[in-house]
């Protein structure tokens, strides 16, 4: 298997509201601060972490060959630096997980928008539509699934907006399942929605030449 996490160290993806960078030190001190938020905790399903914790997930991310994961930035912010920090353009993260070990081409999808001025803006959509072009042309990945709590809404809404349908609801975990199969005709929609997409060369976390 491909390290996967490895794969999009170097990576940049520059869309119309978000950027989407590897997850670095530089940016665990706000992610940090984000999951000190209860209701993020509930809806991510995570547990509290202290900031060395925190340090050491964001390394161990790093090495797993089953993960991959984009820290979203807010593209307006992120295009005024070096004036500002990127940190300061954090807007969440979007990830995609390799759950099932026979079946490669599958994978779990989820997006959190964790700063509250970047919500009900499109940023979700935006971030994840860019993730899974990155997983398809990327990763070999033809299927994806997410799993959202079933008082989530607004995330099951933006999520069959993309195409993806319910296929289980969990009474245990409070959580539905939803999939979207990726053939032709959903490969050539996904491509069309993400044209517009640069991939940059991230090296040492500066933005290249815009």
């Amino acid at each position: 298997m491909v390290a996967t996490m490895r794969l999009n160290e170097n990576t940049l993806l520059l869309g119309k509201k978000v950027v989407l960078v590897p997850y670095t030190a530089e940016h665990v001190p706000r992610y940090h601060e984000w999951m000190r938020s209860e209701e993020l905790r509930r809806l991510t399903a995570s547990e509290p972490l202290t900031l060395e914790q925190e340090h050491s997930m964001q390394r161990s991310w790093r090495e797993d060959a089953d993960k991959c994961t984009f820290i979203v930035l807010d593209a307006e912010k992120w295009r005024a630096r070096p004036s500002t920090t990127e940190e300061s353009c954090m807007a969440g993260d979007v990830n995609l997980f390799l759950t099932d070990l026979g079946d490669p081409s599958l994978g779990e999808i989820e997006v959190m928008i964790a700063e509250p001025s970047c919500r009900r803006r499109g940023f979700g959509t935006e971030a994840v539509l860019m993730m899974m072009s990155y997983g398809v042309t990327k990763l070999g990945l033809t299927k994806f699934e997410a799993k959202i709590g079933q008082g989530n809404e607004p995330s099951i809404r933006m999520f069959q907006k993309l195409h993806f349908e319910q296929v289980a609801v969990s009474s245990v975990f409070q959580e539905v399942t939803l999939r979207l199969t990726v053939n032709e005709h959903e490969r050539q929609w996904l491509l069309e929605q993400t044209s517009h997409v640069e991939e940059r060369c991230y090296g040492d976390g500066s933005p290249q030449s815009q």
